[in-house]
């Protein structure tokens, strides 16, 4: 699969069904070739084009299933306080 397929497809919590919106970026291991993590823009930020926010990233290992049109991924909450 392409980075740009990625892309079209919105990453949901399957923890809390929240949108996190859309992979902007992959981290990829440049020896093996393998992906470590798909990278997903802070809020109000789009393609980066208005400055650098907080980015979610998410780890290979909490990617759940990758579907036609979403990206079901697994991400706890912490306990309550």
């Amino acid at each position: 699969m392409r980075l740009c397929e990625l892309r079209e497809k919105e990453v949901i919590n399957i923890c809390n069904c929240q949108c996190l919106g859309f992979v902007v970026d992959v981290d990829i291991d440049v020896c093996t070739g393998m992906v470590l993590a798909l990278i997903i823009p802070g809020c109000g930020k789009c393609w980066g084009l208005f400055g650098r926010g907080n980015e979610t990233v998410i780890p290979w290992k909490q990617v759940v299933k990758i579907g036609p049109d979403i990206i079901l991924v697994e991400i706890p909450e912490p306990p309550p306080k």
